[in-house]
């Protein structure tokens, strides 16, 4: 499992406090290029799409099941207090892993011949993106593009949310300019949900190449991508409120787009 093994119990020791450390702050993920990955679901996730583990922890009397598939160059076995003040949320197994980030870019991506790719601009929550990106492996989507972003795609929050699509879905973080130029030159269909000058989601093909593009629920999408847009799309809202949370919106879009290409299969 690993060729370097250690037992920690105390909560002074260096591992333990550059794990919180991840764990809090965004700028120490930057800086390092780690992150943590908390559970066996996500963390096979994560393996199994070419992550680097770094450092393995596992506290044994926590642990659900075995995690002999789990590789790491250095494996530390913690105890349950010790564990308790590394783990970023409670029921996650008893293991977690520094695990190195990846950069994908636009380059990187391999659509399919008739990609549905999801964009958010600016999304500020990572829970939100967490959702969008759970949703976006359930539809089958080839990528979300995440533009002018206002929190790292390795928030603890977002990979829990997310309950590890940051991994099976590709993701990369541009500006809008970039992935506007990238869309275009693929000729991907930019769909902007937005409530102005829009007509009904369901009216509108996505049977063809298609991005789905969501701003805040704030402040909704920059003109840009209103300019940018070949069409303009709207989920009908019933009742006195004006907006849903951007993960419901997009898991509605989305589920349209597979819907309408199901039906034309047939």
């Amino acid at each position: 499992m690993a060729t370097d093994y250690q037992f920690i119990s105390s909560l002074q020791n260096h591992k333990v406090k550059q794990i919180v450390l991840l764990q809090q702050k965004s700028s120490e993920r930057k800086k390092s290029d780690l992150f943590v990955v908390e559970g066996l679901r996500e963390l096979r996730h994560c393996v199994s799409k070419g992550y680097e583990i770094e450092s393995l922890f596992c506290c044994p009397s926590l642990l659900a099941e075995p995690i002999d598939d789990l590789h790491a160059s250095n494996f530390f076995e913690v105890t349950e207090n010790v564990y308790e003040k590394m783990a970023y949320r409670g029921s996650t197994e008893g293991v977690l892993a520094v695990t190195r980030m990846k950069h994908l870019r636009l380059e990187d991506l391999k659509l399919s011949e008739n990609p549905l790719v999801v964009v958010l601009e600016s999304v500020e929550k990572p829970g939100n993106l967490g959702a969008v990106l759970r949703s976006a492996d359930a539809a089958g989507a080839d990528a979300v593009i995440v533009c002018d972003p206002l929190t790292d795609l390795y928030n603890p929050n977002l990979i829990r949310a997310s309950i590890g699509a940051l991994f099976t879905v590709p993701t990369v973080s541009v500006s809008s300019e970039e992935c506007i130029a990238f869309l275009k030159s693929r000729h991907i269909r930019i769909l902007t949900a937005q409530l102005q000058d829009s007509e009904l989601y369901y009216d509108t093909d996505m049977c063809s190449a298609t991005a789905i593009v969501m701003g805040t629920e704030a402040t909704g999408l920059s003109n840009q991508w209103r300019e940018a847009a070949d069409a303009h799309i709207r989920i009908p809202m019933l009742g006195r409120l004006d907006s849903l949370n951007v993960s419901v919106s997009a898991a509605i879009l989305l589920f349209e787009a597979v819907r309408q290409r199901m039906g034309s299969r047939n």
